[in-house]
């Protein structure tokens, strides 16, 4: 199976197992309110901190039980939020996406998938990666959905269309008749 290399790779490869795991602390106050005491308050969480480290932390709890992950990681297209890094060379961005995908595999169930969002800007690198990380067998499609409706009549090729790309724990039956 084709492999990508890029620079720093090797410090990604191991900067999931590097990571400590952190308990995760309940509070019952956020910005913005209180948390109920409601048993749909009890049942969600939410983590703020680093993403990595928060993946992490999740692991002793729900490893093995997620059946459906969606991310939005960023399109690397310097065009996002002013808090937001979305700027990076390819082999920062790849460096750190692939140890929260290990992470995020970690945490599916046998018959969980995984659905993430991309542009052209990364989206092929992202597919060998997960290609990698998720096994290329586990691949199940690449959705295109068209992110702006209105004409566009510019001079050159237009970028209409964004990407999911759906990958599954493990192979099943019912994912894999979609190729026939």
């Amino acid at each position: 199976m084709p492999t990508l290399t890029w620079t720093g790779k090797e410090d990604a490869l191991r900067a999931a197992s590097l990571i400590p795991f952190r308990l995760l602390e309940p509070h019952t106050a956020v910005e913005g309110g209180i948390v109920g005491d409601s048993k749909a308050a009890q049942d969600n969480l939410l983590i703020q901190g680093d993403n990595l480290q928060a993946l992490k932390a999740l692991l002793p709890y729900y490893a093995g039980r997620v059946k459906c992950i969606y991310i939005d990681p960023p399109y690397n297209t310097g065009s996002a939020f002013e808090h937001y890094d979305d700027n990076l060379e390819h082999s920062t961005w790849l460096s750190l996406m692939y140890p929260r995908l290990e992470l995020l595999r970690e945490l599916l169930s046998d018959e969980g998938s995984i659905w993430v969002s991309c542009d052209d800007a990364e989206g092929q690198y992202l597919k060998v990666v997960m290609d990698e990380v998720f096994g290329r067998r586990n691949f199940i499609a690449t959705i295109i959905w068209q992110k702006r409706t209105s004409r566009e009549n510019r001079a050159a090729i237009g970028t209409s269309h964004d990407y999911l790309l759906v990958y599954a724990r493990k192979p099943a039956v019912e994912w894999k008749n979609h190729r026939n």
